[in-house]
Order: structure tokens, then sequence, then C-alpha cells
């Protein structure tokens, strides 16, 4: 049975808060980031330090306070962060190549050349 919220220790309230600081401040930072950057290439770096890092410290403090609160291992988070950090790449390299193929078909100026093979 899980203990309230109110009766976490101290020291893991303030473990929890931090990591729960460094998260939604790297996630805040990266979707500033998405905002500020002037082209679709370069805005495709910025999501990436808020679902790589940002969620990283949401979930180590989501795993301490239930592993606290709940007086057992709880690891179900770990899951999550695979998850994440499989899908997150996979996606914005598509979405970069498709705006790549799209920019190149358009005859954009500001997209490279493609490489020759040798």
């Amino acid at each position: 049975m899980m203990q309230p919220a109110a009766d976490l220790p101290l020291w893991a309230a303030i473990v929890v808060s931090a990591f729960l600081l460094i998260g939604a401040s790297l996630a805040l930072i990266g979707a500033i980031g998405f905002l500020r950057l002037p082209t679709f290439y370069e805005r495709l770096h910025a999501p990436t330090l808020g679902t790589s890092w940002g969620i990283g410290g949401v979930m180590l403090a989501s795993m301490i306070f239930f592993t606290v609160t709940s007086q057992r291992l709880v690891i179900h988070e770990v899951l999550i962060g695979i998850f994440v950090t499989v899908t997150t790449p996979v996606t914005f390299m598509l979405l970069a190549r498709a705006a790549l193929h799209r920019d190149r078909a358009a005859k954009n100026g500001k997209v490279p050349a493609k490489q020759e093979e040798p």
C-alpha cells in the first residue's frame, strides 16, 4: 500500500523535486529553442533535448517517488525511457528526410545537394 505524498521523507522530496525541476527546465529549454530557431532543420535539434534529458529527469523523479512511497522497487518508467530513446531519433530522422526530399523537389536553394556515390 502506498503512503500519502505528505509522508514522503525530506531527503526523497528534495531529490524528487530536483529531478523534476531539471527535467522540466530541459524540456522548457527545448521548447524555447523550438520556437526561436529560424529554419525547420535547426528546429529538429531543439526538441531532442526535452525528449531525452528532460524525460530522463522526470522519469528518475517518478521512479524515486513511487519507490519510496510504495516501499518497493518501481522501475516501470525505464520502459518509457527506452521507448522514447528509441523512437525519438527515428522520428526526427524521418521528418528530416521527408523535408529534405520536399525541398529538393521544390528546388529550394538552401538545401544541400545530393552526394554522389563513389
